[in-house]
């Protein structure tokens, strides 16, 4: 239970007091410093810049610069006016211009690494005060870092993991940093890095984990990258395929002239080199040919139609891949008649042909069918009186109906000639004699429908 005292009204305007007090100090007394951490470079000069401003009548400024690093702390420098006042056990290591605040150290050493507090002391009417702390952080500029991978010789894709370890021989508070091609890495499935960054690993390795891997190690004073270190990854064979100067390519066809000599080389994309060999496939055959890259047949052993297989083999990875072609020889017109073309391969002009071919004889076929028979009719329903007159005078029926047929068209040269004509062709009629006749006879092979026979009966 508390009870009433005569001094508790002193006691409740005390902090009253306190803060009209404070806010009087503050308000006469202003001390400012650009920043409370400052990182300096061991070797090197280092200056604690200080500011401070007031509003009333001194008659003394007093500036005092302790060192703390825990547990210890020490009295550095001071001064009162324009008389400075130093700590013997360092000498002239830290200097003091008043009433410049400021505190220049020089030079530079890893032990004073630690927090100044500087304070400020005017006396005028009263005195008033006022500190700040501000926390040094000494720094030795790094070396250029070093990569060093793990293993040392290459992986194989898919199947090993690289270690690369960033060092320096000489450098504080080190931060790390890597990157791939320039650019820096971010965690990733194939990417990992130690707790500081000084390690990063590739698991597992992947073709595309190929590149120009650096390191680059900071710290709030320097910043050196190191060379380029770039791993060894065996991969491959992919995008295997087969070319050549000559001739024509469509898809996995090659169309060359004939009289040419057949030159390939086949190529894929692997780490190491790969072990290219030929096999030739032609005439139910199939028979290896050589190891290497390229090819060369020459033009007197190709044939009209061979199939050539490249294979690829990676003696590291253990992985093998194969692509074949077909090389065609065609006809040296052919070829000439593709390349004058430009836009035309001699596989399409072989195809335009055969396809012109096959619609004529169609076409001739679908005629000598239809059209004759078309013809006759037309001719025998348009044949005019006067024909059928002259036909009956020729053949000596009367009735038209007996000269119905199909006609022979013979031609002769000379009015000799009528007498050449077949006994079969003017059966049953008299052959005009004593006349200069040049022209057609015409051949009958009579023929009358059953229905007529009956109705002339």
């Amino acid at each position: 239970m508390l009870s009433w005292s005569p001094l508790a009204p002193h006691f409740y305007n005390l902090p009253f007091k306190i803060y009209v007090l404070l806010l009087g100090i503050c308000s006469a007394l202003k001390l400012t410093v650009p920043s409370h951490t400052i990182h300096g470079t061991e070797g090197q000069p280092l200056r604690l810049l200080v500011d401070y401003t007031f509003n009333m009548t001194i008659s003394k400024i007093q500036i005092i610069w302790l060192f703390e690093k825990p547990p210890v702390s020490k009295y550095l420098i001071s001064s009162v006016n324009q008389s400075v006042i130093a700590d013997l056990e360092f000498g002239y290591k830290f200097t003091l211009m008043p009433p410049n605040a400021s505190l220049l150290i020089k030079p530079l050493e890893r032990n004073d690494e630690g927090n100044y507090i500087v304070k400020i002391n005017i006396h005028g009417n009263g005195t008033i005060s006022a500190s700040a702390i501000i926390q040094v952080t000494v720094h030795v500029p790094v070396t250029k870092p070093r990569i060093y991978t793990e293993p040392p010789f290459g992986v194989v894709e898919k199947r090993g993991n690289i270690t690369l370890k960033c060092t320096v021989e000489k450098g504080t508070h080190v931060v790390y940093e890597w990157m791939k091609n320039g650019n820096p890495i971010e965690t990733s499935t194939n990417y990992s890095f130690s707790v500081n960054k000084d390690t990063l690993s590739i698991a597992p390795v992947v073709k595309e984990a190929i590149g120009n891997y650096s390191c680059l190690a900071t710290n709030p004073v320097s910043a050196m990258e190191s060379d380029v270190i770039t791993p060894t990854i065996y991969y491959g064979p992919y995008g295997l395929t087969i070319n050549t100067d000559k001739g024509q390519k469509v898809g996995r066809v090659f169309t060359l002239d004939k009289g040419e000599a057949v030159q390939l080389y086949c190529s894929a994309d692997s780490n190491p080199p790969n072990i290219y060999s030929w096999i030739q496939r032609a005439e139910n055959s199939t028979h290896p040919i050589k190891y290497g890259r390229s090819l060369e047949v020459a033009a007197e052993k190709v044939t009209q139609k061979t199939e050539y297989t490249c294979s690829a083999y990676n003696n590291m990875t253990e992985s093998q891949a194969e692509t074949h072609i077909l090389v065609i020889i065609i006809p040296k017109g052919l070829e000439q008649l593709a390349q004058k073309g430009k836009y035309l391969s001699p596989l399409a002009i072989i195809t335009g042909i055969s396809l012109f071919l096959i619609v004529a004889m169609c076409l001739l076929t679908l005629w000598k069918r239809f059209q004759p028979h078309k013809v006759i009719q037309q001719k025998l329903q348009i044949r005019p009186e006067a024909d059928y007159r002259k036909a009956q005078t020729i053949s000596g029926h009367e009735n038209a109906l007996d000269d119905f047929g199909i006609y022979e068209f013979v031609a002769f040269p000379d009015p000799g000639g009528i007498s050449r004509m077949s006994s079969r062709s003017v059966s049953g009629s008299d052959v005009i004699q004593g006349h200069d006749f040049h022209g057609t006879v015409y051949e009958v092979v009579r023929h009358i429908p059953e229905q007529q026979q009956e109705h002339q009966e």
